[in-house]
């Protein structure tokens, strides 16, 4: 598979420069503030949807026995809270597509942004 490297940040701020004419400051304050505002929901136990991109929720995983690999000892794993992503059908479509060098897809007016 080809490496077509990281988005970061500062990529999706220069990304709001170029698409909506804010200033560089302006579009990296709007960045920063949509992640804040994700970040706090799926803090807060709330489910984040993105239309035509997908679903992020936490699931809280309760405590089990694990095994360790190497010495096969049985190790107690605490319960957590584990961050979960689901992508949407046409976020899998557009992936699809491009992974096959397809032009990509229209929007699908059924789009589930469950995953579903």
């Amino acid at each position: 598979m080809v490496d077509v490297g990281t988005i970061t940040r500062a990529d999706l701020s220069e990304a709001v420069y170029a698409e909506v004419g804010l200033s560089r400051h302006e579009s990296a304050q709007l960045v920063d503030l949509v992640l804040e505002e994700v970040s706090k929901a799926l803090i807060a136990g709330e489910q984040v949807k993105l239309s035509s991109f997908g679903s992020f929720s936490v699931r809280a995983k309760n405590e089990r026995i694990g095994r360790n690999p190497k010495t096969g000892q049985e190790v107690p794993i605490l319960p957590r809270r584990v961050l979960m992503f689901r992508a949407s059908h046409t976020l899998k479509d557009n992936i699809s597509a491009g992974m096959a060098g397809k032009p990509l897809p229209p929007p699908r007016p059924d789009d589930n942004e469950d995953g579903e």
